[in-house]
């Protein structure tokens, strides 16, 4: 059924009014008790041996909604309704702003994929901050805040941007990001470079400790697809090197070759810059996180995201060596029943394979290839 309202109403749309109209929708039945416990219910049954502990943090599964979709931690309830098990609002900036100009968000229907330029358009740490202090949970669920560099800021003013949003945020956060990986913030992406990035994480690792004395808020660092592979090594050495919690594994990639998209070639390069997202992603994302559980193993917590859109893929990343999976691109094409699914099919793998608990399935196949 989604399917056809997909074709009938939201592929006619612009994909930006798209997002806001299903937000809005999302939002308005998280709001009635009645609705949003009968929604749940349907949507967000849970499987007991899903539970997932990760970052010192108990959640009900391992599959959660990643950055991008609720960058103003404006419907976390409303996700958590959906049945994902961790929400990630943002990208969050210290300063607030409106992103890149418009037209800045396409489908790639054929391939069940996104490009989007948006630019970090978001309200601000202190607004989002603030929000977060106010929320009233409705639903238990993990919630990260997903931080990155304003756009006005000089890149060498690059720590003092994130530190700001670090003292605002980590007091609401379960657990924190740094985002040096999107391709829409000039600049952004040399802040990857262990020499940029190691004064950057230890100036965010110390602003969070000092921010919130009650607990450890766990820190992870999210990259790109597009690293070298030794940049990838290097920046998995650093990780443990600094006792980061996690690296996230992807972001959006800027390439377009050698993706096998079916889109034509002349209405992608008309579309222009922005990170893609979505099916065509999966491969590269898969590899990235295998050679980064092949390097650091269990000693800090990887979570998959990029191009996830079945059961299947989802548990193909557990293997790989991902605690925690997430998604967001395929949820365009899915629609609300996609958690169900997910949840569905990964209980169900879990049930036919060797593995008592999901813990033991993390990072199998790379571990067996490595002993092969």
């Amino acid at each position: 059924m989604y399917s056809l309202f997909f074709r009938l109403i939201f592929q006619r749309m612009d994909p930006e009014k798209a997002h806001h109209l299903a937000f809005a929708w999302i939002r308005a039945a998280a709001r009635v008790p009645v609705l949003r416990t009968f929604v749940a219910a349907v949507l967000a049954p849970r499987h007991k041996e899903l539970r997932t502990e990760a970052l010192g943090l108990r959640m009900h599964g391992p599959f959660g909604l990643a950055a991008g979709f609720d960058k103003n931690a404006s419907a976390i309830d409303g996700m958590s309704m959906l049945g994902f098990d961790h929400i990630e609002v943002g990208t969050v900036t210290a300063q607030p702003q409106p992103g890149n100009p418009k037209k800045r968000l396409f489908r790639l229907v054929a391939d069940r994929a996104l490009v989007n330029r948006m630019g970090f358009n978001n309200d601000g740490s202190a607004a989002v901050a603030e929000r977060l202090g106010a929320r009233k949970a409705v639903f238990r669920t993990t919630v990260g805040v997903n931080i990155g560099k304003t756009k006005i800021v000089p890149e060498a003013e690059a720590v003092a941007d994130y530190v700001t949003s670090t003292e605002r945020l980590a007091a609401h956060a379960d657990y924190l990001v740094v985002n040096v990986s999107s391709p829409n913030t000039p600049g952004l992406r040399n802040l990857q470079a262990t020499e940029a990035l190691r004064p950057l994480l230890t100036a965010v690792r110390e602003a969070a400790d000092r921010t919130v004395t009650s607990r450890r808020v766990p820190l992870l660092v999210k990259i790109a697809p597009d690293l070298a592979d030794e940049d990838v090594d290097a920046v998995a050495d650093l990780a443990v090197e600094l006792g980061l919690d996690g690296i996230i594994a992807t972001n959006t990639t800027i390439a377009r070759d050698g993706l096998g998209l079916r889109t034509p070639k002349r209405t992608v390069e008309a579309i222009g810059a922005g990170g893609l997202s979505g099916a065509p992603l999966k491969a590269r994302s898969l590899e990235v996180l295998s050679r980064l559980y092949a390097r650091v193993g269990d000693r800090i917590t990887l979570v998959g995201v990029g191009g996830i859109e079945t059961a299947e893929d989802a548990w193909e990343r557990i293997l790989a060596g991902a605690t925690l999976v997430q998604g967001y691109s395929a949820f365009i094409y899915e629609g609300p029943f996609w958690c169900r699914r997910i949840h569905r099919g990964l209980a169900e793998k879990l049930a036919a394979s060797p593995y008592a608990t999901l813990a033991e399935a993390v990072g199998a196949e790379t571990r067996k290839k490595a002993a092969a």
